[in-house]
């Protein structure tokens, strides 16, 4: 009596295959506008020699004075007074490692768990699948309790108390040329329209991608 042939099931590779971890398009076209936006804004500052000469500071005459000398100087010095605040906040951070994880484990939350995966690639942890709202929910939560109940808030806050107290003090001090109303065509640097164009819209693209 002849044994019948054991039928060996077939897989299918093609369904066996993750999907990648996150929204590549989505991924690729957020940090592509996020270096060239750094690349332009850096292109746009001004001379680093021209923000600390002494000869053109001067003590103002009245808060009028130095309110008027720090929105002039904002104009003229924007790209560099962004570069000075971010240099605070990263000093602040990397003095405080444990701050600085935490923050960062917060932003590498939001960007895979839910702007740049894949809309069609739900959630899974310890078996039990999460919705898009679900997801961001526990996201929402997660970002209130480290901003406002950890050290992390309160050491932005202040970086960016001190960031903003140096920018102002210096451009109150610094007396403005005829030189800075002929360069205060271009509206935006490329930091600045970044920060308010680019990853809007690249953000906006990742989550109307999921909607």
């Amino acid at each position: 009596m002849s044994t019948p042939p054991t039928t060996l099931p077939v897989t299918n590779q093609q369904a066996v295959q993750s999907q990648p971890p996150i929204n590549t398009p989505a991924f690729r076209t957020f940090f592509s506008r996020l270096s060239a936006s750094i690349r332009d804004g850096l292109s746009q500052r001004r001379p680093w020699a021209e923000l600390v000469d002494r000869s053109s500071m001067a003590r103002p005459e009245s808060l009028t004075d130095a309110l008027s000398r720090i929105r002039k100087n904002l104009a003229y010095f924007k790209v560099n007074y962004v570069a000075v605040v971010s240099l605070v906040l990263a000093f602040s951070l990397f003095s405080h490692p444990l701050s600085l994880l935490v923050l960062l484990g917060l932003l590498a939350g939001w960007m895979f768990l839910y702007l740049f995966r894949p809309s069609d690639q739900p959630l899974v942890v310890f078996g039990r699948t999460f919705s898009d709202r679900e997801t961001l929910l526990a996201l929402v939560l997660s970002t209130i309790v480290v901003v406002f109940m950890t050290s992390v808030g309160s050491l932005l806050t202040s970086a960016l108390m001190v960031g903003v107290a140096i920018v102002c003090v210096h451009g109150a001090f610094v007396v403005p040329d005829d030189l800075f109303m002929d360069d205060q065509e271009p509206a935006n640097a490329g930091l600045l329209s970044f920060l308010g164009g680019s990853a809007t819209s690249a953000a906006a693209s990742a989550v109307a991608g999921r909607v």
